[in-house]
């Protein structure tokens, strides 16, 4: 078969093989004592903002129900090797974090001996799978932060391992999580979704495929509306902006503008059977820290992993894209080649 001749079918074999249909097979996982009064929450990585962000939350004596009974306790600082934006970042952290009565520890052994559940923040997204073996290993559920990892192999190595350890995995930006953008993934303002344009900054680290850093933002928003489904993706490219159009396999169009040049927020339109909807505005850290919480209580991740792998996908089609001069790329070509990289 040649590699831009696909069809839905293969599609699905092909990421089905990389260990996604998982969500049946992990939730056993989950051990009775998660669901109670006093879940034992630890970081990995303390280099951005949500660190102190999900901990003031979950920390919180007067937390909602909803996210009540889960308590951050203890983190493990380290985080990028040679970012300097994240290893700066660390010291300040580690100090405000210690004043919300967590526990700092030297290592991700010391971490898992006194932690139920893991939160792995680590901004960089090059270490999460060495970071997220010795967690699953052990049995411990783990949020990773956006990027899930970075590239898209190391991306389904953790799948891979999430199936192979039956721990379950669940990773998400907050943007997945506004009001608006659930309320049009229900199809309860306009409908069935027949296209999206999406806009966020997208700024870029060399280490990280493009739009791992920042961009992908805007693109889990993309596919909190479209859905998964997206078949080839193209991109345009300049040093201020890039303009990603993604084709879905039923023909519907999705957009991602990434911004470089201009104070920017997180937003879109969508575009249903019933009229169009605003996506933004942007509102908190909440939502996704509820889903966080529900995803430890339960077990079942709230976004599948097929999904998930296909936002990378997205994301490395789009850069592949970029080195091929503006030329479609199909998003079996790149997940497949991620699976080789895998093993």
């Amino acid at each position: 078969m040649k590699k831009n001749k696909i069809d839905r079918r293969h599609f699905i074999k092909t990421t089905t093989a990389t260990g996604i249909a998982l969500s049946a097979g992990i939730a056993p996982a989950i051990s009775k004592g998660l669901a109670g009064e006093d879940v034992k929450v630890g970081i990995i990585g303390l280099d951005t903002s949500h660190c102190t962000a999900f901990t003031k939350l979950l920390n919180d004596p007067d937390a909602a129900d909803d996210i009540a009974g889960y308590k951050v306790v203890a983190a493990y600082p380290k985080g990028s090797y040679d970012i300097e934006s994240s290893i700066s970042r660390i010291p300040k952290y580690t100090e405000e974090i210690k004043t919300l009565g967590v526990e700092i520890v030297d290592s991700i052994s010391a971490l898992l001996d006194k932690v139920d559940v893991v939160l792995l923040e680590t901004n960089d997204g090059r270490p999460h799978l060495e970071q997220a073996i010795p967690v699953l290993k052990a049995g411990k559920p783990v949020f990773i932060d956006k990027p899930i990892a970075g590239s898209l192999s190391d991306a389904v190595a953790i799948f891979e391992a999430s199936e192979k350890y039956n721990v379950p995995v669940f990773s998400s930006s907050s943007l997945r999580y506004l009001s608006n953008a659930q309320r049009i993934r229900r199809g309860e303002s306009i409908g069935k979704v027949v296209g999206a344009d999406v806009f966020s900054p997208a700024s870029l680290e060399k280490t990280h495929p493009d739009l791992f850093w920042y961009g992908i933002h805007g693109v889990e928003m993309l596919f909190t509306v479209m859905g998964a489904g997206c078949r080839k993706v193209t991109r345009f490219h300049t040093t201020d902006t890039d303009i990603v159009v993604g084709t879905w396999y039923d023909d519907r169009l999705g957009t991602f503008r990434g911004i470089r040049s201009m104070k920017s927020g997180y937003g879109g339109t969508a575009f249903g059977e019933e009229g169009v909807a605003e996506i933004g505005p942007y509102e908190s850290y909440r939502g996704l820290v509820v889903e966080i919480v529900n995803f430890f209580r339960t077990g079942k991740p709230p976004v599948s992993a097929t999904e998930t792998l296909e936002i990378y996908a997205f994301m490395e089609a789009a850069d592949e894209s970029k080195r091929r001069g503006g030329a479609s790329v199909y998003l079996d070509e790149v997940l497949e080649a991620a699976r080789e990289g895998s093993e």
